[in-house]
């Protein structure tokens, strides 16, 4: 995968989930895999852990300008590196096609109003997934418009 997508960082594997799932709670209980549940967790220099966002499952992740601003409050100098290089990356045998993701997220976009209206416990939920959905099809525009894709 990192050479793949050409990452300038390293991954750690961790297939036991007792060196960084188990100790850092990150592990889904719920799922009979036990696999990671997405998580950002903020580190300091020193590693003192500043904050944390462990999602309740696959789809519960945070708006990037969340993380960021997270970020911004621990007020740590700036760093700077080379920009990665991409590569030529092609999609794999089961990929949807570029022109089919924006039918595809404007159908879960209204699935998730559906839910928020029929379902008032779950509104925020939906709330958040909707407005995720609109992030995801601005930004598969704004790549099309770049690329001419």
């Amino acid at each position: 995968m990192i050479e793949k997508l050409h990452l300038p960082f390293p991954f750690l594997s961790d297939p036991d989930r007792d060196r960084m799932i188990g100790p850092l709670g990150v592990s889904d209980e719920h799922d009979p895999r036990r696999i990671a549940r997405p998580a950002m967790i903020l580190v300091r220099p020193g590693g003192e852990e500043a904050w944390r966002f462990v999602s309740r499952d696959f789809a519960d992740r945070l708006p990037e300008d969340e993380v960021l601003e997270q970020a911004r409050t621990l007020e740590l100098p700036a760093t700077s590196q080379e920009p990665p290089t991409t590569g030529d990356p092609e999609p794999g045998p089961k990929a949807m096609p570029l022109t089919d993701l924006p039918v595809y997220f404007r159908g879960a976009k209204f699935a998730a109003k559906a839910m928020g209206l029929r379902h008032p416990a779950a509104k925020d939920d939906a709330d958040r997934l909707f407005d995720q959905m609109d992030g995801y099809m601005r930004v598969v525009r704004e790549f099309r418009e770049a690329t001419g894709a």
